[in-house]
């Protein structure tokens, strides 16, 4: 069954084409109109409005955060008690530096602030810390796709290895649309469905 979702769409591998179109569409509109110039880089809020943007034609929910908890592959994300008080955190992080900005990534990834697109929304959010702090950005073409999810995986207990993952692949391109574009791929998100804790929703 496809998530709930604006276009009436019930079969998921459907959704899942519509949505990746979509979204690189709004993707390239933010990139071209300068939108992301003006948010407030490194915050919750700027992710929200990334979130927004990328899915409001898809979903009620886009940019809203989640009242439902969610788990994936046995690791429980953020639970929703809690989740308002781990944003306001991460958005407190230091970013100053590449660690710190990779520590902020990892803290948001195991927040998982919205029921779906997280990952490119997140990306997206990343790449502009980067180009904002350290003036680069990541070339996703040069991201082993399997090793990224992998080293995600595990960054929760360990974020050594995603560290030097995108390090590696860190260029000074920050304009380059292509570059940017890379990241907003879906290939790159977990495969697999998540874990609904359905007692939970507040609006359901």
């Amino acid at each position: 069954m496809a998530m709930e979702n604006k276009l009436g769409i019930t079969d998921a591998a459907e959704l899942a084409r519509v949505e990746e179109k979509l979204s690189k569409k709004k993707a390239l509109e933010m990139f071209e109109t300068g939108m992301l110039d003006k948010l407030e880089v490194g915050t919750f809020k700027a992710l929200s409005h990334i979130h927004k943007c990328l899915f409001e034609d898809i979903y009620d929910f886009a940019g809203k955060v989640r009242e439902v908890n969610i788990a994936k592959g046995g690791f429980r994300f953020a639970p929703v008690m809690y989740l308002e008080a781990a944003l306001d955190n991460i958005s407190n992080m230091p970013q100053s530096t590449y660690e710190e900005i990779i520590e902020k990534y990892v803290e948001m990834n195991v927040a998982h602030p919205f029921r779906e697109g997280n990952g490119r929304s997140a990306r997206i959010w990343l790449d502009y810390i980067l180009k904002k702090e350290i003036r680069q950005v990541v070339d996703w073409s040069k991201v082993d796709k399997e090793d990224y999810l992998l080293a995600m995986e595990r960054s929760p207990i360990k974020d050594v290895e995603i560290k030097v993952l995108l390090k590696a692949a860190l260029t000074d391109r920050i304009h380059d649309r292509e570059i940017y574009m890379k990241g907003i791929d879906a290939s790159y998100h977990y495969e697999g469905y998540y874990v609904y804790k359905t007692e939970d929703l507040h609006d359901e």
